[in-house]
């Protein structure tokens, strides 16, 4: 199959685990392979599937990009923001202690811009109100089972293209139970999926447009939509507002408080606009979070639960 490839220069070096791993839903995920400094994905690009990798050569100051299918063309367009290399964080110095010695001490960590909406908001909605091993095992047999195989050659990873829109707009309700989805989010996956185009325009002009689109779907609220936002559009302020964790770890770091709330966190994080993402990632991949006083919460079964409970007709809060 024929390749199209792009090297650009780099002159400082990309940690392709810190940059891409936001992209990779565990380390089984069918469209995603990590592999030193080579990071493999099978996406559906605005131009059609697509296997891309990214390669990182520290030793040559360069990064390519080479990609296989009807999308080869546009990923080679998008190489920049794609590998990360248009990030460059020039203006981003921080004076907090802390957070500058993370700066310094956790290199070549980029934001990049995908540019596919689908795929990155797929897997975020099924995250929605689960564990990551929950959402990992439906999202693991989601792709396996109405995916497609990746483009490449015999020498590409067996990867496979995540469904199409129009795949996840026809999806019974019933396959949905099967792969461990209640109705709410995978009706949220559908309204995505049938405003997949307008999302795709909206992702093309700037985070905060996407933003307001992605927020404009029933079932799709801040941290949703800014979790797409910092990995399709490489929004460096994206905040994703409800998480369980984020907001402790980021008031631990920052002001030693093992307890914080969504407003604490916002109010921590308020003087690195407009580097706030980029601030609570480098928190994240540099330090601990608060030691754990009780144990692990229960994590009740959505499935189970939508079954036993009558239909009251309010919907949930979009996270």
């Amino acid at each position: 199959m024929p390749v199209a490839s792009r090297t650009l220069r780099c002159p400082e070096p990309i940690d392709v685990a810190l940059t891409f791993g936001g992209l990779t839903r565990g380390r089984f995920d069918p469209a995603s392979h990590l592999d030193g400094d080579t990071f493999w994905h099978a996406m559906n690009s605005p131009a059609g599937p697509v296997t891309f990798r990214v390669r990182a050569r520290r030793a040559e100051a360069t990064v390519t990009v080479d990609a296989w299918g009807p999308g080869r063309s546009w990923v080679v367009e998008h190489a920049p923001g794609i590998s990360g290399v248009a990030d460059t964080g020039h203006d981003f110095r921080p004076t907090h202690a802390l957070v500058a010695a993370l700066h310094r001490r956790v290199r070549g960590m980029r934001l990049v811009r995908i540019g596919c909406v689908l795929d990155v908001a797929v897997p975020t909605i099924i995250e929605q109100r689960v564990t990551s091993l929950e959402a990992g095992r439906s999202w693991r047999a989601m792709v396996r089972r109405h995916g497609t195989v990746a483009p490449g050659t015999e020498h590409t990873p067996a990867l496979v293209v995540p469904p199409a829109a129009t795949v996840l707009a026809r999806l019974p309700d019933w396959e949905w139970r099967h792969l461990g989805v209640e109705g709410r989010r995978s009706e949220t996956v559908r309204r995505i999926a049938g405003d997949c185009d307008r999302i795709d325009r909206a992702a093309a002009v700037d985070a905060v447009t996407l933003d307001h689109r992605l927020r404009a779907v029933d079932g799709v609220g801040p941290w949703t939509a800014a979790h797409v936002t910092h990995l399709v559009s490489g929004d460096a302020d994206a905040v994703p507002v409800g998480d369980w964790h984020l907001p402790s770890h980021v008031a631990f770091a920052l002001a030693r408080e093992a307890r914080a709330d969504d407003a604490r966190m916002l109010e921590l994080l308020e003087p690195f606009r407009p580097h706030r993402a980029r601030v609570w990632r480098l928190i994240v991949a540099g330090t601990h979070g608060p030691p754990r006083r009780a144990p692990r919460a229960r994590i009740h079964d959505l499935m189970r639960a939508e079954m036993r409970r009558p239909h009251s007709g309010r919907r949930p809060r979009p996270r």
